[in-house]
């Protein structure tokens, strides 16, 4: 499986999760976060990346043509939409779309597929806010034809991930606040330690991450 570092505000962090092997960066535009990063900024640490590294830019209830102004500005790769953005927005982006449901014990599953030609991520449903907040929620909710298919994101740590293989095998992880020393400033050796240990279990790339159901 693929793994996603989020939250990304610096470039030394941005590097270190290069060179420990991660597919793809993360970085906040949404302001009311404690990992926001400006365009600017992140246009400076993408600009000096080596290539064939993903970056994504994470929006929360964004317009189209604000989250367009950004990728124009920053030079991110992938567009993640992380609010209660409606399908009607897809069309209108300049990059493809990862497109976040936040999943509690009541979500429908089905919504999913009114959001057609993007990628899809689970994260934790909390009133605490969108995205960061480091809670799991339960795994068995997602229905075994989609699990192969998902990227998964919720408070996943290192000694999370024997379990993930073995009961969710999704396309990718997104982790962030696990591996961080403050809200912004990841543990460089707690990403190591989940990136080395993420390749151990999985040393193969088993399956291929496609837009759509």
């Amino acid at each position: 499986m693929r793994i996603k570092i989020c939250g990304i505000t610096n470039f030394e962090d941005a590097i270190a999760a290069y060179e420990a092997g991660a597919d793809a960066l993360g970085f906040i535009f949404y302001e009311k976060s404690q990992r926001y990063i400006e365009p600017g900024t992140a246009s400076k640490i993408i600009g000096k990346l080596p290539p064939f590294i993903t970056t994504v830019g994470v929006f929360v209830n964004s317009s189209a043509d604000e989250i367009n102004r950004i990728v124009d500005a920053s030079g991110i790769h992938m567009i993640q939409l992380h609010g209660e953005e409606t399908p009607d927005i897809i069309p209108k982006l300049i990059r493809p779309v990862i497109k976040s449901f936040r999943v509690h014990n009541e979500f429908r599953f089905e919504e999913m597929e009114q959001y057609r030609n993007c990628y899809y991520l689970l994260d934790t449903y909390s009133e605490l806010g969108y995205g960061g907040t480091g809670e799991k929620f339960d795994w068995n909710l997602i229905p075994a034809n989609l699990k192969h298919k998902i990227i998964l994101a919720g408070g996943i740590g290192k000694d999370d991930l024997g379990k993930i293989q073995r009961y969710v095998n999704p396309a990718a992880i997104d982790v962030s606040s696990s591996i961080e020393l403050k809200p912004g400033k990841k543990n460089i050796n707690k990403l190591k330690e989940l990136i080395d240990e993420l390749r151990r279990i999985n040393p193969r790339q088993m399956h291929t991450l496609r837009p759509g159901l």
